[in-house]
């Protein structure tokens, strides 16, 4: 999957709440980062920038990963949503 060149803008508050919902439901499902990348189709080194926030995962990797995870998409997103931590 192509990556943009250039810099990109540091994660927001809901590319942080997406990720700390991977991030949960890892530890409950006992997944490390490179068993779910390799379930994902992703690279290790490129999902763990995103589970540290240092880059936003894609809309096509949150489906990737919701497939990994076996978590339906609406219900993955509506957890993360209510993680967003407002200024």
């Amino acid at each position: 999957m192509p990556m943009p060149s250039g810099s990109q803008p540091a994660p927001g508050p809901l590319a942080r709440a997406v990720s700390e919902q991977v991030r949960i439901m890892m530890a409950e499902r006992r997944l490390t980062a490179q068993a779910l990348a390799e379930k994902a189709g992703l690279s290790r080194s490129y999902l763990g920038k995103r589970l540290r926030d240092e880059a936003s995962l894609t809309s096509n990797d949150i489906e990737a990963l919701c497939e990994a995870l076996e978590v339906d998409i609406i219900k993955f997103a509506t957890l993360a949503i209510r993680r967003i931590k407002r200024p």
